[in-house]
């Protein structure tokens, strides 16, 4: 058969219709959607799968502007009906959040920031910081010699203040029972040292506050490696358990979004609201919030992320109601 007669048969044949086009478009466009709406049954295998799907979950929804561009490219009507899934499965997931709200008020202001232990500028730091009016600041990745110069930034306002390894505490009011936490995964060196514990007094209140650096997480030849930050996680989750005071913070860079439920033994004890995108990482252009102030026994009412500094993660100030002690 001639090359012309192969092409006369080809010819021949009737083309696809735009319903039968973009199929593999519209299966990619079905499992979206069922990830969204089915993220926690993802397995915590084959390199940590299900806390890769939930820490990036929102960004998910790109799925929608791209399958449609990829429809209309493909002439295809059954992709973009297809879309219509991950779209209406995100506004599911996502719409709770991102309804507007009135946050209760709160009598106790809590700043939480990475301040990056290559961070030179501390004292403009510090004013983005101070200019949230804190009761509290919390800060991880602090070196010796920033610690000592955030506390004479920090002097006027928070006077009190406590300091172990590379986390750090200044505050309002005064700080009782300071002493290190260990939360080193299996593995890890003893010089390791990124939790403290204070009690922090006001009169109508003893509040137990950890302050906690859990470890980073990567993309490795494992896939997301987060063995060591759930490790650590674990470790603070049972500290927490025990904590004999009723009200408790935990503020700190815990690598992590409260979604990932590889954290989930310590964010079941300790919480705070999620609304709207309080992005902190990376600050350049933030895609998760991995900065949290959480509570037990008091009630976080508003978490804002706040402007950049010269660190690489923003700031978060949360508002937080207490309750009096019984007496």
């Amino acid at each position: 058969m001639t090359v012309d007669a192969r092409h006369a048969i080809h010819s021949s044949r009737p083309g696809k219709t735009a319903w039968q086009r973009g199929r593999l478009l519209a299966l990619g466009s079905v499992l979206v959607a069922v990830l969204l709406v089915a993220h926690e049954y993802v397995p915590n295998r084959w390199g940590n799968l299900g806390s890769l799907v939930q820490t990036f979950l929102p960004w998910l929804g790109l799925a929608v502007p791209l399958g449609i561009l990829a429809a209309l490219l493909r002439r295809s009507a059954l992709a973009v009906l297809a879309v219509l899934l991950p779209l209406a499965a995100w506004i599911w997931v996502f719409l709770p959040q991102l309804r507007p709200a009135d946050p209760a008020p709160g009598d106790l202001t809590v700043v939480q920031h990475n301040a990056s232990d290559t961070n030179t500028d501390v004292a403009g730091t510090a004013d983005v910081l101070l200019a949230a009016h804190p009761d509290v600041v919390t800060l991880t990745e602090v070196t010796q010699e920033t610690a000592g110069r955030y506390t004479e930034a920090f002097a006027e306002q928070l006077p009190h203040h406590e300091t172990q390894g590379t986390v750090g505490v200044w505050s309002r009011y005064p700080l009782r029972d300071a002493s290190d936490v260990d939360l080193r995964p299996v593995g890890v060196e003893a010089t390791w040292d990124r939790c403290l514990r204070v009690v922090l007094e006001r009169d109508d209140a003893r509040i137990a506050l950890f302050v906690a650096h859990l470890p980073s997480v990567r993309f490795g030849s494992g896939g997301f490696e987060t063995e060591l930050r759930d490790g650590s996680a674990l470790r603070l989750a049972d500290v927490v358990a025990g904590e004999q005071n009723r009200d408790v913070l935990v503020a700190g860079d815990l690598n992590a979004v409260l979604a990932d439920d590889a954290i989930a033994p310590l964010t079941h004890q300790v919480t705070a609201p999620v609304r709207g995108f309080e992005l902190t990482y990376p600050a350049q252009f933030p895609v998760v919030q991995i900065d949290h102030v959480l509570a037990r026994g008091l009630t976080v009412t508003d978490v804002r992320a706040l402007p950049r500094t010269g660190s690489d993660h923003l700031p978060v100030v949360a508002r937080i109601a207490t309750r009096p002690a019984p007496r």
